[in-house]
């Protein structure tokens, strides 16, 4: 990464403060820590984008989940709560506010906004760029501050950390927060490393949103190939487990799928799967490949509007719902209705009988 020299305004003035509790200067004291033994902060593939309510008292707060990896997907998001909230709100007896949030949910099946006003609430779609540290022998692996509470498995039915949380560039930090929002702030796209539009949005969003929120960290798999780490997963996990669970899916569902494993070439992949769930761990080593699950810090730009939206650059490639349905009616394809049942091929049939086998293993542990 390079970085901007332009002079510091009012929303880049990061206020520090001393932390409030023991796991507060603990979680700083691991942040200095990752400083040193993964001195480098690399981009973390492409943005991610989650949906920002406007408070009354100032500032924004998010809404969970802050997990899309196009515009669209938050747009989705945002469709299905507000026509969630349409029917709470007509259970409660409040028709006309009740017609208006069903209103706004249909109208982003049709159209692409990122920014509207419902029922006197602003919400916009808003974007996240995400780095990981990287050292000598790799990416940051998960620190022992971060938050880990659910057991092997379990993962899915835990919370969002970002939910909730406040968008106010003012709000205090601690050092290390401070020092890396700071760095995070100046990074831009060393030259040749992205598409000139690319690069432009970036330089561009400096200059409009020069403040910056850090969200909670979130996590992904990845894979050291020939000294070369690349990515296993979407990187939005939102705990570490939520990242070993799906890392032990892979092991036991899809690289079995995806590799036509034989029974005994599997039992290699379940047995280290069972290793990860038993272990908790963050490295493993399966079959002649090493996986280690990785940090990923997350940062929304601020500026005089509020949180940065989507950039033109950022790629949207999939049209709101029913823009696709008119399309694809219009290239003659059939109605649901009208599709008779097809018979699935031996491929699709045997990932269905290993994610169901995977299903049904965890279903009994549950039960257990």
């Amino acid at each position: 990464m390079e970085y901007s020299g332009d002079d510091a305004t009012v929303y880049q003035t990061i206020r520090v403060t001393t932390p409030e509790s023991p796991v507060a200067a603990l979680a700083d004291v691991e942040a200095w820590k990752a400083r040193k033994t993964y001195p480098s902060m690399l981009f973390a593939g492409g943005p991610v984008f989650g949906v920002a309510r406007e408070r009354q008292p100032g500032g924004w707060v998010l809404q969970p989940f802050f997990s899309g990896l196009a515009p669209q997907d938050a747009r989705d998001g945002l469709g299905s709560y507000f026509r969630r909230v349409a029917k709470e709100t007509a259970d409660g007896g409040d028709l006309r506010h009740a017609a208006e949030y069903q209103g706004a949910g249909e109208l982003l099946d049709w159209e692409a906004l990122n920014d509207l006003t419902v029922c006197g609430r602003r919400y916009r779609v808003v974007r996240a760029e995400r780095f990981i540290r990287m050292g000598p022998d790799g990416p940051e692996p998960p620190r022992v501050t971060d938050p880990d509470p659910s057991a092997p498995g379990e993962s899915h039915e835990g919370l969002d950390p970002a939910a909730g949380l406040v968008i106010d560039p003012y709000d205090a930090t601690g050092i290390s927060e401070g020092i890396l929002k700071a760095e995070l702030l100046a990074a831009l796209r060393k030259h040749g490393t992205v598409p000139s539009d690319v690069r432009d949005d970036s330089r561009t969003a400096a200059a409009a949103y020069p403040g910056g929120v850090l969200l909670p960290a979130t996590f992904m798999t990845a894979e050291r190939e020939g000294g070369q780490w690349r990515p296993g997963s979407s990187g939005t996990a939102t705990t570490p487990q939520s990242a070993r669970d799906a890392l032990a899916m892979q092991l036991r569902v899809m690289v079995p799928w995806q590799r036509d494993l034989t029974a005994e070439q599997r039992s290699v992949y379940n047995g280290a799967a069972d290793r990860l769930d038993a272990e908790r761990c963050d490295e493993l080593d399966v079959a002649g490949r090493h996986f280690r699950i990785v940090r990923v810090e997350r940062l929304i730009r601020v500026g005089p509007d509020g949180p940065e939206g989507p950039r033109p650059s950022d790629p949207d490639p999939v049209p709101p719902v029913m823009v696709q349905d008119r399309e694809l009616r219009a290239q003659g394809a059939p109605r649901d209705e009208e599709d008779g049942a097809e018979e699935l091929d031996e491929s699709t049939q045997k990932f269905l009988r290993l994610f169901e086998e995977e299903r049904r293993r965890r279903e009994s542990l549950r039960r257990r």
